[in-house]
Formats: C-alpha cells, sequence, structure tokens
C-alpha cells in the first residue's frame, strides 16, 4: 500500500489524515493570530513546517483550504451544543443549554471564534459564505427555531414568531462574545446568565 492514499479505496490514509490535520490546525492558528488576508499558502506551509507543494498536495488551492478549516471548526461547535442540547427532555431546559453551550463553546475555544468572523464577515476574503448580519452558518438558525418551536408545542413558551426570535436570540449573543473578544477581561460566565434570563424573559409564557 502506498503510503499516500490506497488504491482500493481512494480514501486518505492514516498519515494523509494526519498531515491535512496539522495543516488545517495550522491555517486556524494563523488565521485566528495574523487574519485571513495574512494566511496565505506561504505563510500557512511555514507555520505547518512543511512546503508549500506538500500544502498544495492535499488542498489543491487557500478557498479550498480555508473552506475545509471553516467546516470543521463550524462541525465541532455544532456537535458540542448538540450534545449538550440533546441532553435535556423539557424544551425550556433545553433552551437554556443552547444558549450557555453557545457561550461555553466560544469562550473555550477563542482561535475558533476568530476563523469563524474572520471567514464569515468578509465576503471579499475570498469565501464568499454570508455576509454581516446573517445566523443561518451552519443550520444555526434552523436549529433554534426548531427549539423554539418545541417549547411552543408543548405549552412552555408563549406565542411569537419563531423565526424572528431566534434571529434576538442568536444577535444577543453574538454581541455579548463580540464585546468579550475585545474585552477579554469580561466575565463570560456571568454573562451568559444574564442572556439565559433574557432569552427566558423573552419566551417563556405568561400565567
Amino acid at each position: 500500500m502506498s503510503p499516500r492514499r490506497s488504491a482500493s479505496s481512494g480514501a486518505p490514509t492514516f498519515t494523509e489524515q494526519a498531515r491535512r490535520q496539522q495543516i488545517i490546525e495550522s491555517t486556524i492558528d494563523l488565521i485566528s493570530t495574523r487574519g485571513y488576508p495574512a494566511a496565505s499558502l506561504s505563510a500557512i506551509a511555514e507555520e505547518a513546517g512543511i512546503s508549500k507543494a506538500a500544502v498544495l498536495y492535499h488542498f489543491s488551492s487557500k478557498d479550498n483550504l480555508t473552506r475545509a478549516t471553516l467546516a470543521q471548526v463550524l462541525e465541532r461547535f455544532s456537535a458540542y451544543v448538540a450534545e449538550r442540547v440533546g441532553r435535556e427532555t423539557d424544551p425550556v431546559d433545553a433552551l437554556v443549554a443552547y444558549v450557555r453551550a453557545m457561550v461555553g463553546y466560544q469562550q473555550a475555544n477563542r482561535r475558533h471564534v476568530r476563523v469563524i468572523t474572520e471567514m464569515l464577515l468578509d465576503d471579499e476574503g475570498g469565501t464568499r459564505l454570508k455576509t454581516p448580519g446573517r445566523h443561518e452558518t451552519g443550520g444555526r438558525l434552523q436549529g433554534l427555531v426548531d427549539l423554539l418551536a418545541a417549547g411552543q408545542a408543548a405549552g412552555r413558551l408563549r406565542a411569537f414568531d419563531t423565526r424572528v426570535m431566534a434571529l434576538a436570540v442568536g444577535g444577543a449573543i453574538d454581541g455579548v462574545v463580540s464585546h468579550w473578544l475585545a474585552d477579554p477581561e469580561m466575565d463570560l460566565g456571568a454573562a451568559a446568565d444574564e442572556l439565559v434570563a433574557f432569552t427566558l424573559n423573552a419566551v417563556r409564557a405568561r400565567d
């Protein structure tokens, strides 16, 4: 078997997978510390300690590499949130878990937040994925809409437009995290408590 790729399956070998992950981690480091424009293929190769040709072997262009990097970051973020929300059977508890997980993941993965910010808010950066103010990345908006709809169906939440409410809650989370990125001294744990209270006050059914 070739150390590069199995001729029979065409699937990446363990060595290839490890190299791809090394390149992606170097891309995350570079974007999170120096910004997307500075993350050239040459700079990424230097960060990873390999040649530019080696980077291009695994990713045919910077665009393909950065898209793969963003996809991995979003996948890990989504999985983290989904796992914590999935633990809850009560729809209100699930909504609280969502808010806390959204904040908790970003607090623990500051580099990933920088990558998402750099790549989703700059349409001219080469990815052209989203525009500022859009919250549907990675199914995020629909996931929150579904949580809110489940709460309404169970009679636990008041009547409201679930899409508008999801945008409001998502925007509040984004606003708090954006401020924390600019001011790391901010108590993000306390902010999460306030976001939970804000969300519950906005959506709970009134007696």
